[in-house]
């Protein structure tokens, strides 16, 4: 930044930046824990959170009714995560002595564990360096709302809330045939999931607890809190139908925490449309600058106003664009050097709108290096979408276009054909649209897609064979919401000795 000149001319770097690493959202919960732990030494607290490796970890509740299948589904996401599974069993079995010493007290006097010993073996548990390091998924707590809150009030806040439902008929059944593997504490069902290994076999047992007085009494205790338990995680809970095969469950459960919430974070949208010609990116380009304000870019056209203005970019692209007579149509700029396209996109990105509003580019980059030389000149998109549509309706919806030279309208043959046979007679077909140019354009951008594919590895797919306007729904839902995360593959099992 220049505070000499006006008007003074922001690097895009810094905005890139603090997106990139989290600023905004680090400071906020720097401050959230700091409110929360109320440190007697705050800048030595700060520090030591300020070094933590990483806070974008999983952190990760599953709560439901009995027999709703949340150890399943707590174990799976924990393997998929990589991190600790912790269910209330554990959690005591594994407590510190003074702790479980407590625990025994309070059973031996014939009463339940107290929300205030949870709490504090839970936060106990948590704090550990496993947990620290590789996040976390609780299973089954808290069971009250009053659990809840004192969790929240100790700092332990999931990031993600799953809520497993069934009916209660279904889970009675459950509860009748469930078994389960004292040493894996894997779950069974002897009519709906049953193991094959006899060996496996033997080893379940009926778990205690589990008779139907039980499973009526702990229902009603849990249809009695778990509305106040969603209050207070009405932010970040989904709640997930328990009664389908446990794959679709455990799906929609991973899709769910590999969303991160929407950040309040100052946000300037960076949006690259990439696809075949055909396939509707200027459509959806123009959508998104309508409906959030920001800078509608496309380099055709950049080109041609270089052209046009006469600028000493424009006279230096002019031999090129001149060299290919479609180019003037704004569709092509195949011929025009790559430092001089990025010389005329560097000169607009940079502007203030464009810099303060944000941009949505559409057709370009169309190989790696222009990507590359992008991201170099501070100009890295947050969002990338790929329109994938099929090259014969691509065909369809290019070659059966023509324009009334007359009227300047534009008719499709297919989807809003002339209502007059003069009107018809007199239609004229831009040769760019002839099948053996489509083709070609077809050729020229699935030789570089794969790349772009592999350099822009978090873009999102987008079908774009569909409305207009259910292709903008999916892609506005993508912009508004952080990307989704792609969970590393848990390493391989270490073979006991």
């Amino acid at each position: 930044m220049d505070a000499t000149k006006r008007p003074i001319q922001i690097n895009p770097e810094f905005a890139n930046y603090a997106e990139e690493h989290g600023i905004f959202d680090m400071y906020k919960r720097l401050m959230s824990k700091l409110l929360t732990d109320m440190p007697e030494d705050p800048l030595v607290y700060l520090y030591e959170n300020l070094k933590q490796e990483n806070d974008d970890l999983p952190q990760v509740a599953v709560i439901g009714p009995p027999v709703s299948g949340k150890w399943c589904v707590a174990h799976k996401i924990s393997t998929t995560v990589n991190s600790p599974h912790l269910s209330p069993d554990d959690i005591l079995s594994d407590a510190p002595k003074e702790l479980q010493l407590e625990v025994n007290r309070y059973i031996q006097e014939g009463g339940g564990i107290p929300d205030e010993l949870w709490v504090r073996l839970i936060n106990e548990r948590l704090g550990r360096y496993d947990c620290k390091r590789q996040g976390w998924v609780l299973d089954g707590f808290p069971e009250t709302p009053e659990q809840a809150k004192a969790l929240q009030a100790v700092g332990v806040m999931p990031k993600h809330v799953i809520v497993l439902e069934a009916p209660d008929t279904l889970l009675l059944e459950r509860a009748e045939g469930k078994r389960v593997d004292p040493e894996t504490k894997e779950v069974w069902h002897k009519i709906f999931d049953y193991p094959t290994d006899l060996s496996v076999q033997e080893k379940l047992v009926e778990p205690a607890n589990y008779t139907h007085e039980t499973i009526v009494s702990r229902l009603v205790d849990y249809h009695r809190h778990i509305g106040g338990i969603i209050q207070a995680y009405k932010h970040v809970y989904k709640t997930v139908n328990g009664d389908q095969p446990k794959s679709d469950v455990f799906s929609q459960a991973v899709a769910y925490i590999s969303q991160d919430a929407r950040s309040q974070a100052p946000n300037t949208p960076r949006v690259l449309l990439l696809g075949p010609t055909g396939a509707g990116k200027a459509v959806q380009a123009a959508l998104i600058a309508s409906k959030y304000n920001v800078i509608n870019i496309s380099v055709p056209q950049l080109i041609q106003q270089a052209i046009e203005g006469e600028s000493k970019l424009g006279l230096a692209i002019k031999p090129y664009v001149e060299q290919d007579i479609t180019a003037p149509t704004g569709n092509s700029f195949v011929k025009v050097p790559d430092h001089l396209l990025m010389a005329v996109i560097r000169e607009r990105l940079s502007q203030m709108d464009a810099l303060t509003r944000g941009w949505v580019m559409h057709g370009f980059p169309k190989n790696i290096d222009q990507a590359a030389s992008l991201d170099q000149d501070g100009f890295k998109p947050n969002r990338v979408f790929f329109l994938d549509v099929p090259n014969d309706i691509v065909l369809e919806r290019l070659t059966l276009r023509a324009t009334d030279p007359v009227s300047g309208e534009r008719y499709h043959m297919l989807y809003n054909p002339p209502i007059t046979q003069p009107i018809k007679d007199r239609l004229v077909q831009n040769p760019r649209d002839s099948e053996e140019e489509v083709r070609k354009r077809l050729a020229a951008f699935y030789a570089y897609q794969e790349e772009l594919q592999d350099y822009y590895s978090q873009a999102a797919r987008v079908n774009a064979d569909q409305d207009p306007h259910t292709v903008f729904e999916y892609i506005e839902s993508t912009i508004v919401n952080p990307p989704p995360k792609k969970f590393a593959a848990p390493p391989p099992p270490t073979e006991k000795p």
